[in-house]
């Protein structure tokens, strides 16, 4: 093999033109494919920007001609030559026009046959891809989905900057303070049966920062949580960190919506319209189900409990009476859509989300079909879709239940598999470029009840602000106890949260008893932030964005996986180096650790 001495590179491959033509120029990169002609072969170079035709004919050296004959698949090249206009042109590429005449030619590195073929949008099991990720990683799209990543954060610390913000890393290794997700633990060898804790996020030390008089920070964090995976989560992640403080909600807003704005122009090309609409939580659940709705379709629900609590529907009038609910969802044009067989597939899918059973009533062209309505009068059929505004060709889908949150659940979770059957929910692309639907969720309750733990527990984290005029219910109301905390969400998905903290002693020590927490629990745990907070804390908040789903949503891919180097697949490992695994015994030794038999 071949070396770069003497060598130079002047150009990559995918940003000549025509304007180039005549220029003597050098490029590096991996042969994507090789064409044998007899008397001409032709080999596409490709590297990070794109691919450029290499030509070689009977005016090349001969001993570059058998160089380029012996090139395969994935070897390494450099060569360099005259740029020419190609006599075969192809539109399809951004080159097309273009060809290098190579006069010389230097074999870098040769390749075996790749377990599968580098193109765009490979359909290769995920498996495979990411066990040989670093050939995956050479696929167009993937090279793209990098380059996004590099752009938003570029953009993030370049618009922060410009608005006063200090770029300040904090600990890797810091204290467990369990609330929440699970902590990755690490061992620490000088303190034997001691460890230090893997961040969650920076939560404590960028306050901590509010409290030393940086009053604007953010760092691109690496954060780890050790919880079940899905496909927008991985147990290590990043997060675009802020905090600032002397400020109230709305400036926080402001200042994020500033930068969604920015992001989405400099990579899209996207005008995001501000100010962005917003809307408390309890409107999201009460219209959509969710704390995350997608807006970009209709499908809100309606509440129609009042209307069935003395029907001779025992399936609607019970729960209506008993505290839960009865709701509904009408689906434009799903009488055609949803025949019989694909409602039955939703009256199961309703049920993974602990409803007992989906009722549903068909509006067809033909007339009125339904489950329930034999049981109901005439009345109250006309009533229930006279509230669901439905026409003729809608369906009508109708969950009920004793717990609301059963309700809400079924019917959030049912209105999007409904979308996505019916094509509503594609990922944006370039011909969609207004299809991007923002919307921040407010007023999010302060507590969240724990069948696991039995107990109220933090909804966000144990620093969150309440609302000023919930301030007594801390201890008296927490079902009914809101907080200053928000959520940005994109066409369903949320890209970030935060929140203002609690900025004094006296609330924060109400907040942990609140919790559950004795004040020997409390200092135990956080002392640390308790103790500055006597030393004159400012009224302070931020917001995290998930960075790996912002970059997701901007190329339109499917999971944060598409969008991460080196990602962890379901059980939390990685193929490629077979991380985790079993280390040697004197590794063990030295941390004090014993492993059960």
């Amino acid at each position: 093999m071949e070396s770069m001495k003497n060598f130079k590179r002047t150009a990559y491959c995918g940003t000549l033109r025509p304007a180039d033509i005549g220029g003597e120029i050098s490029v590096c990169g991996w042969v994507q494919r090789q064409r044998d002609l007899g008397q001409l072969i032709f080999i596409d170079l490709r590297d990070r920007t794109g691919i450029l035709q290499l030509a070689f004919d009977d005016a090349t050296d001969r001993e570059v001609f058998k160089k380029a004959f012996t090139a395969r698949s994935e070897f390494v090249l450099a060569a360099k030559g005259k740029l020419r206009e190609r006599s075969s042109k192809n539109k399809e590429m951004p080159t097309g026009e273009v060809e290098l005449e190579v006069t010389e030619l230097r074999i870098l590195a040769a390749s075996e046959t790749p377990p599968f073929e580098i193109v765009e949008n490979s359909e290769v099991n995920d498996m495979l891809r990411l066990k040989y990720r670093y050939l995956d990683l050479r696929r167009p799209d993937m090279q793209r989905a990098i380059a996004v990543r590099h752009q938003v954060t570029k953009t993030a610390r370049d618009y922060f900057d410009e608005n006063g913000f200090y770029e300040i890393e904090t600990p890797m290794l810091q204290k467990s303070t369990p609330e929440g997700a699970r902590d990755y633990l690490v061992p620490s060898r000088i303190h034997p049966g001691k460890f230090y804790a893997l961040p969650q996020s920076p939560q404590q030390y960028k306050q901590l920062l509010m409290l030393s008089g940086f009053d604007r920070y953010f760092q691109i964090a690496r954060c780890f949580r050790d919880e079940d995976l899905r496909a927008d989560r991985q147990p290590e992640f990043t997060q675009i960190d802020i905090e600032m403080s002397f400020i109230d909600i709305d400036d926080v807003i402001g200042i994020n919506e500033g930068f969604i704005k920015r992001v989405f122009k400099k990579v899209l090309d996207i005008d995001v319209e501000t100010p962005i609409l917003r809307m408390t939580y309890a409107e999201a659940m009460e219209r959509y189900g969710s704390d995350k709705p997608d807006i970009r379709f209709g499908f809100e629900l309606k509440n129609i409990s009042a209307l069935v609590k003395n029907c001779g529907f025992k399936v609607f009038s019970e729960p209506a009476t008993a505290g839960g609910s009865v709701r509904l969802i009408s689906i434009s044009g799903g009488a055609e859509s949803f025949p019989r067989k694909q409602i039955d597939t939703l009256v199961e899918f309703v049920k993974t989300y602990g409803a007992k059973g989906l009722a549903w009533m068909k509006l067809g062209s033909d007339g009125m079909t339904s489950s329930f309505a034999k049981f109901m009068t005439e009345e109250e059929n006309e009533r229930i879709i006279k509230t669901a505004e439905a026409k003729t060709g809608d369906l009508i889908l109708i969950v009920a239940d004793s717990s609301d949150k059963i309700v809400f659940a079924s019917l959030g979770a049912l209105r999007i598999e409904c979308a996505k059957r019916l094509g509503l929910t594609k990922r944006p692309g370039a011909a969609q470029k207004d299809d991007y639907k923002f919307l921040w969720v407010t007023e999010f309750p302060m507590f969240e009840y724990s069948d696991e733990e039995s107990r109220y527990v933090a909804m966000h984290h144990p620093f969150t602000a309440p609302m000023d005029e919930d301030l007594a219910l801390l201890e008296t109301d927490k079902k009914n106890c809101r907080a200053k905390a928000y959520d940005i969400v994109l066409n369903g998905t949320e890209l970030g949260g935060g929140s203002i903290r609690i900025s004094t002693p006296e609330m924060q020590e109400t907040m942990f008893r609140a919790l559950g927490f004795t004040a020997e629990d409390a200092q135990a745990r956080f002392g640390h932030l308790i103790n500055a907070f006597k030393y004159g804390a400012p009224p302070h908040g931020g917001l995290a964005y998930g960075l790996d789903r912002l970059v997701m949503l901007l190329c339109g891919a499917d999971s944060i996986r598409d969008v991460i180097a080196f990602p962890k697949v379901q059980n939390a490992s990685e193929p490629m180096t077979n991380c985790p695994d079993t280390v040697d015994k004197k590794q063990l030794d030295e941390l004090s650790i014993n492993l059960k038999s």
